[in-house]
């Protein structure tokens, strides 16, 4: 295809932005993950006496809906689309909430689901957190599930197990279960129904022991196994002096950290358990706390009315799509074509800066805080790769004299020394927090379930060097060059760098070529050339590029996404995007027929101005634990995780406009490379 047909595709695609942008000014799209996300709020709205209030009813039928239409033929749920297993965790949630919702066992889904369990090995399988739901709801002991003591409020920062030693979200989530712990409450189902149909060879026969790990007779794995029995004990004595003052202290701390929204962190575990704490500690309905965080379940932002049923979303990505639209906008150079429209975006996330110091600021002291969080509204847990995209499209407003008088330089200088300050000893950027990279943390029971820390990553890191290059900071800035020699260092020997936020090699190389060209390196170096060469090497025959989740277990799916029929490759939008805008960033002559390729699947693809993309691309957790890539070559890490293809441990996302705003900003810089090269 020519010239005109891009045109006509950018302009397209930028009247379909024009289409669908908020009225306050915003762009969001729906954040799709798993079956868990309903099956939860099902249970917890039981657990908080709610299951008969007329203000709920018509949203858990919804949600009862949409657990339904989500179930695989084989009786099962997933993880993500077309995974290549069903997961065990997400099947016992949805069952037990199911049944919670007032299903007989003896109903046909129940039964599919009820044979794939135990084909599967049944409840022994399940992860620490499907056990505390199965606690919640009277089926599963919580003398056996991993006790988190009140008294983790009270560690100072230094100590190992500090809650600001985990990752945001463990720690948001660690501090509600902490007290649901210490009273260890439990919302029987009608009738005293203790799901006995999942135990088929008896209750008293089950060994609801948690799994031991580690390997020999000494670890660290087994030393807190230990110790959880130890504070077992010592809980079931009343001898834990001060727990009262303890739990009275983490109240506080949780009713502190509540968003302006009534939401927790922004997300939904720390969201639901929060709610679940305050109740089980005597919060009424009618409690301010209590009112606001859940008349936020009853907002339209958070659900949708989908396929006959109600998902609700496990997080909001406003900021994150606005500033990306926002990024593709300036990419096509259709700033000037709806002018009211950029201004009304770019004035929405200036109020949405980050102004006050939030958890990342217990160790980050001499920082002032700018930036933005991910959410609607989220001031404890601003983040890193928000703000670097930032920095990318307020870096291109900053000489214009209309968004000078808005104060977009301080904006944007304020974003760039708080992302300096959160820069961690190894070069890279995490995403919420400097240097939260204790492995040890991975080793206790609570730990078996995403990631437990989060150390810097490459796409990150890549995202602030762009941004930081687009400030005219180039490779002689100490900053950057740390940064550069982090991401050097992460390049795997076939030219690739992984992707922790999204799936996924294909992800992390898309990333980090634009970010070398931002900050000025030579790119006609031979590492940058291996990584545009395995580009290459993964086009597909459309044009295009693809990627499937199962990658982060099976590096044989690197780079790859096998077709429906089990022949050949498939290609995606977003990927797609992402293997373009690395190539375009290397600029070799010899690469445009490749380029041209990839637009032409783009544009042959593009329907109604947008694109379809049922696959999901986005990645909260790949499920190693440990928040960083997984070294394949020691056969005894990944059998330790006990995770396959299916990614039982993992949580992946479909984020529904990485499908429109990556193919434009790949089509605008696309053209200017083939308008030079072609």
């Amino acid at each position: 295809m020519g010239k005109d047909a891009l045109e006509h595709g950018i302009d397209q695609a930028t009247r379909w932005l024009w289409d669908n942008q908020a009225g306050d000014g915003y762009w969001v799209g729906r954040l799709q993950s798993n079956s868990c996300m309903e099956a939860e709020w099902i249970m917890a709205l039981h657990f908080m006496g709610l299951s008969s209030d007329p203000a709920y009813k018509p949203l858990i039928a919804g949600m009862v809906q949409a657990l339904l239409t989500e179930q695989r033929e084989d009786g099962a749920w997933q993880i993500y689309s077309e995974a290549p297993a069903g997961d065990v965790n997400a099947t016992v949630e949805a069952y037990a909430a199911l049944r919670t919702a007032g299903m007989s066992p003896d109903e046909e889904p129940l039964r599919r689901a009820r044979a794939w369990i135990e084909g599967k090995g049944g409840l022994s399988k399940v992860r620490v957190f499907t056990r505390y739901w199965l606690a919640l709801i009277g089926v599963w002991p919580w003398q056996k599930t991993p006790n988190i003591p009140a008294e983790v409020i009270r560690f100072p920062v230094w100590f190992p197990f500090s809650i600001y030693n985990f990752a945001s979200w463990a720690r948001a989530t660690l501090m509600p279960i902490s007290i649901l712990s210490a009273s260890r409450p439990v919302a029987p189902l009608p009738g005293g129904d203790r799901l006995d149909e999942l135990f088929p060879g008896g209750r008293e026969a089950f060994d609801f022991s948690l799994p031991k790990k580690g390997k020999g007779p000494v670890s660290w794995e087994r030393f807190f196994l230990g110790a959880d029995k130890v504070l077992h004990w010592l809980q079931n004595r009343g001898a834990v002096p001060g727990r009262r003052a303890s739990v009275a202290r983490g109240l506080e701390w949780i009713i502190r950290h509540q968003d302006a929204d009534g939401v927790w962190g922004g997300i939904q575990p720390p969201w639901i358990y929060s709610l679940m704490a305050l109740h089980a500690e005597g919060y009424a309905h009618s409690h301010p706390v209590m009112a606001k965080g859940l008349d936020a379940l009853l907002d339209e932002r958070w659900k949708l009315e989908t396929e006959g049923g109600t998902f609700v979303q496990a997080c909001t990505s406003p900021v994150w799509d606005t500033l990306l639209s926002l990024l593709a906008v300036q990419d096509v150079e259709a700033e000037t074509l709806n002018a009211p429209a950029v201004t009304r975006a770019v004035d929405w996330v200036l109020s949405k800066e980050v102004r006050v110091k939030g958890d990342w600021a217990v160790k980050v002291k001499d920082t002032e805080p700018g930036g933005w969080s991910f959410e609607y509204e989220n001031l404890s847990y601003p983040d890193v790769d928000d703000a670097a995209v930032g920095l990318m499209v307020m870096a291109r407003l900053r000489n214009k004299p209309e968004w000078r008088e808005k104060g977009v330089e301080d904006v944007l200088e304020r974003a760039k020394e708080w992302v300096f300050g959160m820069q961690s000893d190894n070069g890279g950027w995490g995403a919420f927090d400097k240097d939260n990279s204790k492995p040890i943390l991975t080793k206790i029971p609570f730990s078996d379930f995403g990631e437990a820390i989060d150390p810097p990553s490459v796409d990150v890191t890549a995202h602030v060097l762009e941004g930081l290059g687009l400030m005219d900071h180039g490779t002689d800035h100490p900053k950057v060059k740390r940064g550069l020699d982090f991401i050097k260092q992460r390049q795997r020997t076939d030219g690739s760098w992984f992707g922790r936020w999204g799936v996924n090699y294909v992800y992390g190389t898309g990333a980090v070529l634009p970010a070398l060209h931002a900050v000025g390196e030579d790119m006609k170096q031979p590492y940058i050339h291996k990584a545009a060469d395995w580009l290459l090497a993964m086009q597909n025959g459309d044009g295009g590029w693809g990627e499937t989740c199962m990658s982060y277990m099976d590096p044989a799916q690197s780079g790859r996404y096998p077709a429906n029929n089990g022949s050949g490759t498939r290609s995606t939008a977003s990927q797609t995007a992402w293997g373009l805008m690395g190539l375009v960033a290397v600029a070799r002559p010899g690469d445009a027929e490749a380029v041209q390729r990839g637009i032409d699947f783009l544009l042959t693809t593009q329907k109604d101005g947008t694109w379809d993309e049922p696959e999901f691309t986005g990645t909260g957790f790949p499920g190693y634990g440990f928040g960083d890539e997984m070294d394949f070559d020691d056969p005894a890490a990944v059998a330790s995780l006990k995770q396959g293809r299916e990614l039982g441990r993992g949580f992946m996302i479909n984020y529904h406009m990485y499908r429109h705003y990556f193919p434009m900003m790949a089509m605008g810089r696309a053209r200017k490379y083939l308008a030079k090269h072609a």
